[in-house]
């Protein structure tokens, strides 16, 4: 005969137990409560760092750049003395366009722009046998001068300044 074990305190009889199994994972917290988060949202990243595909913001020059950027607009002025007036930006391009962001984009601005005046001046000077020539020059010129001095006066404020008719030569 075979002998059968009473069932423990509290079972039924000819009930089985399961046997036993993993133990079951604890049970997950709670969420926090919204008094636990602060009650401002987190610090916005630091703005990005400017970047040559677009022209600077003027907070990002300080009194030196500006200084300089109006020195390369200007500087063409002083270059028309010897019938070359890009080479007054050229030169302050080569020298500070490392110094900061924003004289670099300035100081190639007023490059770009001196340069293809150059090639208008020279274009029109040869269509004065046409006639052309002798109403297109001096127009050329006194746009040259004036948008010559308020870009320099932009570029001494801290705004970017870009020129009209500019063939876009040296980027």
């Amino acid at each position: 005969m075979s002998e059968t074990t009473p069932p423990p305190p509290g079972e039924e009889p000819g009930r089985t137990t399961p046997p036993p199994g993993p133990p079951a994972p604890p049970p997950a917290p709670p969420p926090p409560s919204s008094e636990a988060w602060p009650s401002s949202p987190p610090p916005a990243p630091p703005p990005p760092a400017w970047s040559p595909a677009g022209p600077p913001s003027p907070a990002d020059a300080d009194a030196n750049a500006r200084q300089w950027a109006m020195i390369a607009h200007l500087s063409a002025l002083a270059g028309l003395i010897i019938g070359l007036n890009w080479l007054g930006p050229l030169l302050v391009y080569l020298v500070k366009k490392d110094e900061h962001p924003f004289i670099a984009d300035q100081s190639r601005e007023a490059l770009n722009f001196n340069l293809s005046e150059f090639i208008y001046i020279i274009v029109s000077a040869i269509l004065i046998i046409l006639v052309v020539g002798l109403l297109l020059l001096p127009a050329v010129a006194i746009a040259w001068l004036i948008l010559t001095i308020i870009a320099a006066i932009r570029a001494n404020n801290g705004e970017p300044y870009r020129y009209p008719l500019t063939i876009r030569l040296v980027s």
